[in-house]
């Protein structure tokens, strides 16, 4: 299901394009929360805070397949946007032998490295050993996280954000039933949960693939499609990097802020754990406008469209105002209910509750300045300025860093917790001043800014 996003008018574009791509990720986010509920609940609570304890090691895996994946796919937008179907195909065939490496290096490297960093992190005693099983059969399956994630930001970048939902929902329904034989039946633990999270999202990807094979004519390569291009490599690690890196810095962040909460014990990290997954669901908006703006923009970029991009932005930010005030309310509205059900009956929600109040309330606030960051960052992502992403990354990296030195200073949980709402409000802003500069830039005939 092929979409010209250069063409209509672009607010009913994005909503269109959009509504697919939140309900995968609130899909995604739920059988995330699954892992969580069913450990939490047949395990222990010990398990739970394990897998949480893990949370910014996932994200920074999980950051650096969506930033190396979206950006190998946003020449595929590219070529696409200009008309250019052998270009777009062989892109797509550049952007898998790139993903093919990427894996190689990012399981090697998270593997050898696990064990120290999370003695860094402060990874309490008792949660240790099942933390490490979690996350370290992660790392050793980044393969099917990364397949996934590029073959669907290549079905997007064409404008079929539909079907990657469809194998998405597929592989939530899939992964809860491992989840349950895994845990349940077989008692494999925090092991179990990780084995049915990666054989879930391989099934996703291998459907991802036969899909784009047997009906996506402009993507399916051809048999001389399949070697390196010197140029498309070349644009797409110009782009693919920063933003791989963008997302390790930020991750970067998010381990320190993770190490200063660590500090209170497997109680607080419980508490935080379960906010954060209600957190994660709540703003599942967020990155879905983001990977919307990264076709969008790609595609229209490519056509040479630049006032349809800002019309474009500025429609997407009034879609993420709505939305952020929204969630917002929400999220502390259904907390109390949602944090239930990670613990079993028998355990006492009144020593984790504060803890995972706290954290919720402080990010509620600062929703919008999230989104800022995700539309206008995937923007210029779009445009090919790869490189601020790495500017917005270490501006969140900062802002963690500071809060986190500080709430050590103080011993005080709160300001530990704060690091996110921190980031998300200076970036978000600085964000939205790089943008203009960028679409300045873009404008004008020559392109020879340190941004580019």
């Amino acid at each position: 299901m092929e979409a010209k996003m250069t063409e209509g008018r672009p607010l009913n574009l994005l909503l269109k394009f959009v509504t697919p791509i939140l309900l995968g990720f609130i899909f995604q986010q739920f059988y995330n929360m699954v892992d969580t509920v069913i450990v939490g609940r047949f395990v222990s609570p010990n398990a739970l805070a394990a897998v949480g304890s893990t949370g910014t090691i996932m994200f920074m895996i999980m950051g650096l397949a969506n930033g190396l994946t979206t950006g190998y796919a946003v020449l595929i937008s590219q070529k696409y946007g200009a008309g250019d179907r052998k270009g777009t195909r062989r892109s797509f065939v550049n952007a898998l032998l790139l993903g093919t490496v990427s894996t190689v290096v990012i399981t090697a490297i998270s593997l050898v490295v696990m064990h120290p960093l999370l003695r860094i992190m402060n990874t309490p005693a008792d949660i240790y050993q099942d933390a490490y099983d979690y996350i370290s059969t992660i790392c050793a399956g980044s393969i099917a996280l990364i397949a996934y994630n590029l073959l669907a930001a290549s079905l997007r970048s064409i404008g079929d954000s539909r079907t990657p939902l469809y194998f998405l929902i597929f592989s939530a329904l899939l992964n809860i039933v491992l989840d349950l034989v895994f845990i349940i039946g077989f008692h494999m633990g925090t092991f179990g949960a990780a084995l049915a999270t990666v054989l879930s999202q391989g099934v996703s990807a291998v459907l991802c693939m036969i899909h784009i094979y047997r009906k996506v004519d402009v993507l399916k390569p051809l048999r001389d499609d399949w070697h390196f291009y010197k140029k498309y490599t070349l644009k797409q690690l110009n782009i693919g990097v920063p933003m791989a890196l963008q997302f390790g810095i930020t991750a970067s962040g998010t381990m320190v802020m993770q190490a200063s909460i660590n500090i209170y014990g497997s109680v607080a990290v419980g508490g935080f754990t379960a906010a954060s997954k209600v957190v994660n669901l709540m703003t599942a908006g967020m990155p879905s406008i983001g990977q919307t703006m990264a076709a969008y923009v790609g595609q229209n970029f490519g056509h040479g469209d630049y006032d349809r991009i800002r019309q474009g932005t500025r429609d997407a930010f009034k879609i993420s105002a709505i939305y952020s005030v929204i969630s917002g309310i929400l999220s502390v509205i259904l907390l109390p209910y949602i944090i239930s059900l990670f613990f079993d009956a028998g355990t006492d929600l009144a020593s984790y509750m504060p803890f995972a109040k706290t954290y919720m309330y402080e990010c509620a606030v600062f929703y919008l300045p999230l989104a800022m960051i995700f539309i206008y960052r995937n923007t210029m992502q779009a445009c090919g300025y790869g490189k601020t992403a790495l500017m917005l990354g270490v501006m969140e990296l900062i802002a963690r860093l500071a809060m986190a030195f500080i709430s050590i200073q103080a011993s005080s949980y709160a300001l530990a917790v704060a690091g996110d709402a921190a980031a998300w409000f200076t970036t978000g802003i600085f964000s939205w001043l790089l943008y203009l500069l960028v679409m300045y830039q873009i404008s004008t005939p020559k392109k020879d800014s340190m941004l580019y």
